[in-house]
């Protein structure tokens, strides 16, 4: 019975952050340091712009597309390098890239978050520098991405896999 137990409470969540040591207190600080310099290139790349979020969408502009593909590439290249050269992370730690296998839910889940971000211009990335530059309308946004979050989570277990 403990057995089962062990193996549930380890099935608890899909992405677990594998890092072994604790931080705490001044050492978050490069985190929200990190988050501010994101949140500016987001502001200064248009990628908060709901204009250019619904050009994207009407396929009038390869702007966003452009920015994605970006990301896209630079993160396959990242995992590449971090699995041949066997990086490890800022606390010295291995870095464990779990396989992820394919679940139709997973297209459901696609479209539900691309139709959601096509109607309010924003996805959750951007969500704090839209706040942050001034669009507080996108406060009622990022309440519905919590409050979608939430309903996920309660009604995971019946929704398709």
């Amino acid at each position: 019975m403990k057995e089962v137990q062990r193996n549930i409470q380890e099935v608890v969540c899909d992405a677990p952050n594998s890092q072994e040591s604790g931080e705490r207190g001044f050492s978050l600080v490069k985190y929200l340091i990190l988050g501010i310099m994101f949140g500016i290139v987001f502001v200064k790349a248009e990628i908060i712009s709901w204009f250019r979020i619904q050009e994207m969408f009407r396929l009038d502009s390869f702007h966003m597309y452009g920015v994605i593909g970006s990301a896209i590439v630079t993160g396959i290249i990242s995992v590449q390098l971090i699995k041949r050269f066997n990086i490890k992370s800022l606390a010295g730690e291995k870095i464990k890239i779990p396989t992820k296998e394919f679940r139709k839910g997973q297209v459901y889940g696609g479209f539900i978050f691309g139709l959601g971000w096509a109607i309010t211009g924003a996805c959750p990335g951007p969500l704090f520098a839209q706040i942050g530059s001034g669009f507080t309308v996108v406060i009622i946004t990022l309440l519905s991405a919590i409050a979608g979050t939430w309903v996920y989570g309660k009604f995971s277990d019946k929704l398709p896999n």
